[in-house]
């Protein structure tokens, strides 16, 4: 099955467009003033994590105090969790639906395989865009900024091929263009679903 996410950079705008007339403006991301997930803040000891919600305004990430970095499954399994009651009361929501199974991901070198155990044909193009761009904000081996992190989706019936796409400062994911989008076979998630690579 080949993903609709699978498409030129024209369908990318086209989903944009959509999420503009859903009242979900793509350019409404508030910058939350925080550093990178994972990354301490500047004369600090503390982390923050960014878990990226949808807003009335658009795709916005919400800042997190954590007691270290924050690794993309850690991300993930808050991103499923959903926003916090300060964060509803902010108007955040969340559009990832529930799943069968557990949403995975395994960082590598400036990269993050993730594996969604129900097709993307199913999920609202902002819950794609909310896993993506937390997955990219998480702490990834290689320091690459987040939106130079390639995230490689994997989805049921996709027969073990990737779709590879970036995160951009405004929390919309995008196809991934050159050497460092070029498909890869993925990690595969340990049987505990921790994220931990097993050797094939």
């Amino acid at each position: 099955m080949r993903s609709p996410f699978r498409l030129p950079q024209t369908a990318f705008l086209c989903l944009a467009l959509l999420l503009t007339g859903c009242g979900i403006s793509p350019t409404g991301y508030v910058q939350a003033g925080a550093p990178a997930q994972g990354i301490p803040q500047p004369g600090a000891a503390t982390y923050t994590a960014r878990i990226f919600f949808v807003s009335p305004l658009g795709i916005h990430a919400a800042a997190r105090p954590a007691v270290g970095p924050v690794g993309p499954q850690e991300a993930l399994d808050l991103l499923v969790k959903g926003p916090t009651e300060a964060e509803r009361a902010r108007g955040l929501v969340s559009l990832v639906p529930p799943m069968p199974g557990r949403l995975t991901a395994v960082p590598a070198n400036g990269a993050v395989s993730v594996h969604l155990p129900v097709p993307v044909a199913r999920m609202e193009a902002a819950a794609v865009h909310q896993i993506a761009c937390t997955a990219a904000n998480a702490a990834i081996p290689g320091g690459r900024p987040a939106t130079e992190v390639d995230v490689r989706m994997y989805e049921p019936g996709s027969g073990g091929e990737p779709w590879t796409v970036r995160c951009s400062s405004n929390g919309i994911a995008f196809p991934a263009t050159g050497p460092q989008g070029s498909r890869t076979s993925a990690p595969t998630p340990a049987p505990d679903g921790s994220g931990t690579p097993r050797t094939r």
